[in-house]
């Protein structure tokens, strides 16, 4: 069956229903399922006659917007394959994407993705029409607005007929190393994917949610759960600019969103913060509030009865302090998968305590995002939960897990040599992950192998765990741990600089620019005292013995971080060898 069945059955079910919400003219606007399944329908006949056909490729390259949907859908629609290509990629990989899948018609966003694919014509042969979503700068040739490209076309479809084997995407890995590589996922992952998490968490009425999309469309995550929303008749919300996300929340009044555990570390830092600038006895309420929380969030999540009294209190606590911070979140966020990374058990138990559930999971692009999750009770924190579906998982040698199931995706695009690295002899997928099992079917993720570093005394070191304890400090944006081959543990640290510069004021440091300041010894010894602090129940050999301070953010654009925030380790060690060389005096 055709994933986008569900055009069919939510407009037959509540076609004045809101389907999908923007923002337009500084104003959210919506469309109902039956507006929103006309424009999908015109978009798929404009495909056909432009020549696109069942198999062939449409690639997207553009920001969060319902275009983007449009064009996926439409495309899914008519039985051809979407092509997502991050919106932050550069015009290299963009042309490396182009070359590999080979994509008839291109949806372009703003006019600097626009020029980038236009400019790469004559590199990429197959690429037959760029159609632009905005309209707001001139077009040149083989191009056309997604509006004018429609509005002759019919807004009457049948659906293409596709069977579970019939691939639906070519997704290439944003990756933190290495070549981009094509996973191919077909209707059938995606289908059986939606009806595992409906089993899995028993939604009901699910049709009545709103999500906010403000993870980038071009991820498995964010793109696999807005279908799934579509799938069971869900409202999705999509924005544009993710530095947004603060107002949006505020506006749209999501009950649910997928997020990256980097969001949620940055709210815990700045919580904890406000916290240890408020007067004490904000901190006492604040502290037991938490306590209160936590209480409860622990009864709860062992299927107990909470008392009356702790009730009462948890009532109190909420209206004096959880309330608050939900607000800033648009009050009205209950369900909140998260994965992409680890995520350290204080910060999940603490959102807990405010009664934000985080459903932390753990999957990949080529297993459809979720493999495991959290169940709604009797979940472990520091697990990435239990599996999903017909998941099965085994560890393998290295302590690598391994994996089988509906969602494993059909292998990589054109790359034999890597489907025969990546899959057994048996059939199991090599996720390349270490992690260990429980007896009770918890999940617990170590670390990525390759990651893996062992010094040059033989000491194996784990790097995740360790940069989580620093990355919940507000005082730290990023921190990335070297130790393959060297003596020690050493980091390379992003300050959180909005914080830094209210404490250079306490410490009558003047400013003058980051690439000073962070050379200033009273500001290296203020974070050195911040990491003895930190690291203080670490072994020796995973203690950070030094560290460099960077003067600037790490950015999508450069490469430094993937568009899901995971730092691309070998970029940063390479384009920072000589600072790094530095701390251990070569």
């Amino acid at each position: 069956m055709n994933i986008t069945e569900f055009l069919n059955t939510n407009t037959k079910r509540f076609p004045q229903k809101a389907a999908v919400g923007f923002k337009k003219d500084n104003e959210w606007k919506e469309l109902t399922w039956m507006r929103f399944k006309q424009m999908v329908f015109k978009t798929a006949n404009a495909l056909l006659e432009a020549g696109v056909r069942e198999n062939d490729k449409v690639a997207i390259y553009a920001d969060n917007c319902p275009e983007w949907m449009l064009m996926d859908v439409a495309t899914l629609a008519i039985g051809a394959v979407t092509v997502p290509i991050y919106a932050t990629n550069g015009a290299d990989q963009v042309e490396y994407i182009l070359n590999h899948a080979e994509p008839k018609i291109l949806l372009t966003g703003n006019q600097e993705q626009y020029e980038i694919c236009h400019n790469l014509l004559q590199k990429t042969a197959s690429v037959e029409l760029i159609i632009s979503a905005k309209q707001n700068f001139a077009l040149k040739e083989k191009s056309s607005f997604l509006s004018d490209f429609i509005a002759a076309s019919s807004d009457q479809l049948r659906l293409a007929e596709k069977s579970d084997d019939d691939l639906a995407t070519i997704i290439y890995t944003s990756g933190t190393s290495g070549t981009p590589k094509g996973v191919m996922l077909t209707h059938g992952n995606f289908r059986k994917a939606f009806e595992a998490h409906i089993n899995f968490f028993g939604f009901k009425d699910f049709e009545k949610e709103q999500s906010l999309a403000f993870l980038p469309l071009s991820h498995v995550f964010e793109r696999s759960w807005t279908l799934f929303c579509f799938s069971v008749g869900a409202k999705v919300s999509f924005l544009e600019n993710p530095k947004l996300i603060a107002t949006a929340l505020q506006e749209v009044k999501p009950t649910t969103m997928c997020s990256v555990p980097r969001f949620y570390q940055k709210i815990y830092a700045g919580i904890q913060e406000n916290v240890e600038n408020g007067s004490p006895i904000k901190k006492k309420i604040f502290d037991w509030a938490i306590a209160t929380g936590s209480k409860v969030s622990e009864r709860k999540r062992n299927e107990q009865t909470v008392p009356f009294l702790l009730c009462q209190k948890y009532k109190l606590a909420d209206a004096l302090v959880f309330n608050q911070i939900k607000k800033k979140l648009g009050g009205r966020l209950w369900f909140l998968p998260c994965g992409g990374a680890s995520i350290s058990a204080e910060v999940t138990a603490f959102f807990d305590a405010m009664g934000i559930h985080l459903t932390v999971g753990y999957g990949m692009t080529e297993t459809t995002a979720t493999i495991t999750a959290f169940p709604f009770t009797k979940y472990k924190y520091g697990t990435a939960g239990k599996m999903l579906g017909d998941s099965q998982i085994k560890i393998g040698e290295n302590d690598e897990i391994l994996v089988k199931g509906s969602g494993v995706m059909k292998g990589y695009y054109k790359n034999p040599d890597e489907n025969d690295k990546i899959f057994t002899q048996d059939g199991w997928m090599k996720t390349g992950d270490a992690g260990v099992l429980d007896s009770e079917g918890n999940l617990t993720i170590t670390d990525r192998i390759k990651d893996l570093m062992k010094t040059s005394n033989g000491k194996y070191i784990a790097p995740q765990p360790i940069e989580n304890l620093f990355s919940n400090n507000h005082f730290i944006n990023h921190i990335m741990l070297v130790a393959e081959d060297r003596p020690f543990v050493s980091a390379v640290i992003v300050p959180n600089f909005e914080t830094l510069k209210e404490k250079l004021k306490t410490m009558n440091i003047p400013f003058t620019n980051w690439a000073d300041v962070v050379e200033n010894e009273e500001v290296k010894a203020f974070y050195h005292k911040l990491i003895d602090e930190i690291q203080t129940k670490l072994p020796g050999f995973e203690k950070i013995k030094k560290f460099v301070l960077m003067p600037a953010d790490f950015e999508i654009e450069s490469g430094e971080i993937t568009p899901t925030l995971k730092i691309k380790r070998n970029i940063v060690i390479e384009k920072y060898a000589d600072k790094i060389k530095s701390l251990y005096g070569k």
